[in-house]
């Protein structure tokens, strides 16, 4: 089977910088995927008109590239685990992970027997992976749990033991919210701080990779220099959001009476 090269980054004490997409179109698949990164992620979750027909399509684009694929599946089912781990992802993001429990039947989902219930079956897997694939998928594949809520820190010991769990995913958004605070400036708190530190600390003691959203370079540098190991340094949306609004204000500055004052109001960033 192809080895993981993400696994491997990591036992050399590397970090794995992430591509985020979350656009169903296969020429930014094309295009992220060639960019440099270590992986590329496709958001099935809060991504825009993408169902598992368009994931099997991504798969198929960013496996002509050294680029490691990873879906964030929508929810933690079985069925979205295994349907894209079929398909040649080489892991899964699992949201709304909030117990040992639940984290058990995500590990489970994404390993076959005797670790875990993955049905065999990996139609596409095989072809991208290797003939061998049955053999070693449980070695190679990744199953991260996200940690979303408050409630969630004081199970992160079982979750961190549960089989077939590699890492935990922050989604710091959603903490923020579930902590009472604002999505995006409701990050700099030091409640959520610190659980964002409790999170790092736990997946250390553990031995598994910690991970956290990030929509910048910068915050990803950060990141990373606190330790984190999976980082996204941003997304499809988030580059196309920035260097829009980058262009215009440069023209706008430098020919202030030739251009209208204001335009458009834009969201930077982009998830």
């Amino acid at each position: 089977m192809r080895p993981n090269p993400l696994k491997e980054l990591w036992a050399s004490g590397k970090s794995v910088a992430v591509g985020w997409q979350s656009t169903a179109d296969t020429y930014v698949t094309e295009t992220m995927a060639n960019s440099g990164f270590d992986a590329l992620v496709l958001d099935m979750q809060h991504g825009m008109g993408i169902g598992p027909d368009r994931a099997v399509q991504w798969l198929q684009v960013v496996s002509t590239t050294n680029t490691v694929p990873i879906v964030r599946v929508p929810w933690n089912e079985p069925v979205f685990i295994q349907t894209v781990l079929d398909a040649g992802s080489y892991g899964v993001i699992v949201p709304l992970v909030n117990n040992g429990l639940e984290a058990i039947k995500a590990g489970k989902a994404s390993r076959y027997a005797p670790v875990g219930f993955r049905s065999v079956g990996p139609n596409r897997a095989r072809y991208y992976a290797g003939a061998d694939y049955a053999q070693f998928a449980n070695e190679e594949i990744l199953c991260f749990v996200m940690v979303e809520h408050p409630d969630t820190l004081a199970h992160l010991s079982d979750m961190a033991a549960a089989p077939g769990v590699d890492g935990f995913y922050i989604g710091p958004s959603d903490l923020a919210v579930a902590m009472g605070l604002p999505s995006a400036t409701g990050q700099d708190d030091p409640r959520h701080q610190e659980a964002c530190q409790q999170v790092l600390d736990v997946a250390k003691k553990h031995g598994i990779v910690a991970g956290i959203h990030c929509g910048s370079p910068e915050q990803a540098a950060a990141r990373f220099e606190q330790g984190f190991q999976f980082c996204p340094v941003g997304s499809d949306v988030g580059f196309v959001s920035r260097g829009a609004t980058a262009a215009m204000n440069h023209v706008r500055e430098v020919l202030p009476n030739l251009m209208s004052e204001e335009g458009p109001t834009s969201i930077s960033g982009g998830y």
